[in-house]
């Protein structure tokens, strides 16, 4: 776009003069405004030729001479001020206007910044529509005599204003013509009105505080429905797009109908039960609700249904259901005082007593989903908090909450097996403990080997008591090695070391890490090169099977650092890449 400007602007330098053109239209009033460029009083500026509406695309260099434009039509006698309308033509030219190029803000017509004393003629203030014809004829120049629109447009708008001391008496001339931007560098066409000025947000009044509210309430500041709608769509266009099947962070949650919602205040304190929970977005947020207690039986936000009546999808676009479960109960009386149920397997609805009492309403909800590292959701809990209200209490209190737990592996983290008093390596599967970089770590269990134990049970059972539930597959090199930043992994290789034999038991499972410093000397940093586990098994002969025996079982974790030795270098100097446009010495070159 600049280079196409640029050989525009230098083509119109090469263009002859236009031709003079018929005179402009006259307005002969303004009223006040606040926005717009004013010339102060001084020489008379070089003004501009009148000239019809050209296209925006070829604008034209300004022209001389206002001086010498013939005097429009006699004012209006002095006992009545001029009409602070806009002519015909102006109306006419301003429809013109609404071609390739931006419609102006401000119209420099009813635009006076001079005009300072009120219901009063400000001395040579030609624009002052508190001044007369016989109040025109006492001035001696104008002190404002070029108003122009927004300078960064290609074609502005601009009201000129003179003193005719030549007629008798002098009299005021006022032209409205369009000028020219000479620079190359000016809007030619915008399709945002609103870019060229700035717009007053609306106050809230008791008057129009409803419609405000309807406009601009929901998540996305738009009606209620219209987010119901937005957010059902942006899913569906995610569903589409998202191969994967897995969560990702701030996804909303699906559900086989639509999505877990959590209410929330938007733009005031009331709930809106149209704000979706995202995906490892903790929340916990509070808000009011208006309702009849007559009817409390009737609004779903009261009733523990519209929170568990609805599965949750494991992965998004799935058929896999997780079921709402209800975890715990707390039943809230008209005092305050709370108190847990033993069974949380109940259903408890609103229910309205006397239209003056409602019991089992929902004062809070808190749900609790756990998820794997792969984005699945794997359960899903939920505890109420259920009180009795009355006609008093309104508008009633809601609290919602909503926490996110990893499965399996909270810190997502390489463990071993991590020891414990009773050494029974039975009793220890599923007790890990997190790998810490640089600690080399042994840890260890007896296994009580009896008649009856098969062998086959016996070696899963021990070797995902070593290795543990979902072993990863790859380490991250750095401690803050991103998931998208597949050279940051190092793949775990495994090595499996067994003597031949039918009984197999895994009795050793070792893991080993390379590192090396990575960056400058004056603060390396340490990065994994490789990850090694191996497991080894031992034969166990048939005839150790007749009588008990005990074996022990040992985990250990070791780190080798590879670094080579440091070598004096030089970093090679930058090279510029640097280019220019094609015709950039045109039309030189």
């Amino acid at each position: 776009m600049a280079a196409v400007a640029l050989r525009l602007g230098v083509l119109l330098l090469l263009l002859p003069p236009p031709p003079p053109l018929p005179a402009v239209r006259g307005i002969s009033g303004q009223s006040r405004s606040a926005s717009a460029t004013a010339q102060p009083s001084g020489p008379p500026a070089p003004s501009v030729r009148e000239t019809p509406r050209r296209p925006a695309a070829i604008p034209t260099a300004p022209g001389p001479g206002v001086g010498s434009s013939p005097a429009p039509e006699p004012p209006p006698p002095p006992e009545t001020p001029a009409p602070l309308a806009a002519s015909p033509a102006a109306a006419a030219t301003a429809a013109a206007r609404a071609g390739p190029g931006p419609a102006p803000v401000t119209d420099v017509a009813t635009l006076c910044v001079c005009d300072l004393s009120v219901a009063q003629c400000d001395v040579n203030c030609c624009c002052d529509p508190d001044c007369s014809a016989a109040d025109f004829s006492l001035f001696t120049t104008c002190s404002v005599h070029i108003v122009t629109g927004d300078s960064q447009l290609c074609t502005q708008e601009t009201a000129i204003y003179s003193i005719n001391v030549a007629a008798h008496p002098p009299e005021r001339i006022f032209k409205l013509v369009d000028q020219n931007n000479p620079s190359i560098f000016c809007i030619h066409a915008t399709n945002y009105k609103q870019a060229l000025s700035f717009i007053p947000p609306e106050m809230p009044t008791s008057q129009n505080f409803d419609s405000l509210l309807k406009q601009f309430e929901g998540v996305t500041f738009s009606a209620e429905s219209d987010v119901l709608l937005n957010t059902e769509l942006d899913a569906q266009n995610f569903s589409d797009t998202n191969e994967t099947a897995r969560y990702e962070y701030g996804v909303p949650i699906q559900t086989a109908d639509a999505f877990l919602r959590l209410p929330a205040p938007l733009v005031s304190s009331q709930c809106s039960d149209a704000n979706p929970a995202g995906f490892l977005v903790n929340q916990a947020v509070k808000c009011s609700r208006m309702i009849n207690v007559g009817n409390c039986n009737t609004t779903q936000a009261l009733s523990m249904l519209f929170y568990t009546n609805s599965s949750i999808l494991a992965v998004p676009k799935s058929s896999q259901l997780v079921n709402v479960t209800v975890q715990a109960i707390t039943v809230q009386s008209l005092s305050g005082t709370r108190t847990l149920l033993n069974s949380s397997d109940v259903l408890l609805l609103p229910k309205n007593l006397d239209n003056q009492v409602c019991i089992n309403v929902v004062l809070g909800v808190s749900y609790s989903i756990t998820y794997t590292n792969a984005g699945e959701i794997t359960d899903a809990a939920v505890s109420f908090v259920l009180g009795t209200i009355n006609t008093k209490m309104l508008p009633i209190q809601q609290s919602f909450e909503i926490t996110f737990t990893q499965s399996t592996n909270t810190h997502g983290q390489l463990t071993v097996l991590q020891s414990s008093s009773n050494q029974d390596c039975l009793a220890v599967e599923g007790v890990r403990t997190p790998v810490l970089f640089g600690y080399n770590m042994i840890s260890g269990c007896k296994l009580r080997i009896t008649a009856s134990t098969e062998c086959q049970l016996l070696a899963n059972i021990i070797l995902n008591v070593l290795k543990g539930q979902n072993f990863p597959e790859y380490v991250a090199s750095f401690g803050n090695s991103q998931a998208q930043d597949v050279l940051d992994w190092v793949p775990i290789t495994h090595i499996q070391s067994s003597e031949q034999g039918l009984c197999q038991i895994p009795v050793s499972f070792e893991i080993e890490v390379k590192w090396t410093k990575y960056g400058s000397l004056m603060n390396p940093q340490a990065k994994i090169v490789n990850v090694s586990a191996t497991v080894i098994s031992t034969i166990l002969a048939q005839t150790h099977f007749g009588s008990e025996r005990t074996i022990q079982i040992a985990s250990s974790v070791t780190f080798i650092d590879v670094s080579t030795p440091a070598e004096p270098g030089y970093k090679a100097p930058p090279t510029i890449d640097a280019k220019l446009p094609f015709d950039f010495f045109f039309p030189f070159v």
